[in-house]
């Protein structure tokens, strides 16, 4: 069975829920950070209390015994309280087919977008073609947010931060990457930034508890 047609079988059976009493207000949260800063934890933190079901929506291809165990070692501290949709390629239109649907929604988390702009990077893609889907994940974030009135959240890397890469390649995906981050903050309500476990707003007025 394709990628594809799990997904449209996911959220068909999400569409037969019971709805969920009482509806967050629908915001847009963008969390950045370093390798192994916390914020994939920290992203699902923000939607762990929300009533509904949850979503997680998958960039990353599972090439290699490596990233089958990060894979692994994800979906185990998730837990079942989410469902999990693979979309490498296109997370924009899976984000539109969500707020399309009758699907009842708690809360959406994307992780990530660095893995999916990699992804289009090795498919050939351009600097500038990359921005601009990027900027319909961005929109299509808030149009899903705003009409289901649920959080949808953005794990994104922060990688401007280390040493200069030495490659042309890893000089623009560095330079790309901060770009669109750039371009997702501004479309984001709120914005965190993790370092250490732990996090800080620099955009918004997102609550955070210890």
């Amino acid at each position: 069975m394709s990628v594809k047609k799990q997904n449209r079988e996911e959220i068909g059976r999400l569409e037969r829920c019971n709805a969920r009493s009482g509806q967050p207000a629908g915001r847009v949260v963008l969390v950045t950070g370093g390798c192994r800063s916390g914020k994939s934890a920290f992203a699902e933190g923000i939607l762990r209390a929300m009533p509904g079901p949850l979503m997680y929506i998958a960039t990353a291809m599972v090439d290699d015994s490596g990233m089958a165990q990060r894979v692994k070692a994800h979906r185990d501290r998730r837990g079942c309280v989410w469902t999990t949709l693979e979309e490498p390629e296109y997370p924009d239109r899976l984000l539109q087919e969500l707020a399309a649907s009758h699907t009842d929604v708690g809360g959406v988390l994307l992780d990530c977008v660095t893995v999916w702009m990699s992804n289009c990077m090795a498919r050939g893609q351009s600097d500038a073609e990359i921005r601009r889907r990027a900027g319909l994940i961005g929109e299509t974030a808030r149009e899903l947010s705003a009409l289901r009135q649920c959080p949808v959240v953005l794990v994104t890397n922060e990688v401007g931060c280390g040493i200069a890469p030495v490659t042309e390649l890893g000089n623009r995906f560095r330079d790309l990457a901060g770009l669109v981050n750039q371009d997702l903050a501004r479309c984001a309500d709120d914005v965190v930034l993790v370092a250490c476990g732990l996090p800080l707003v620099l955009k918004g007025e997102l609550r955070i508890g210890f």
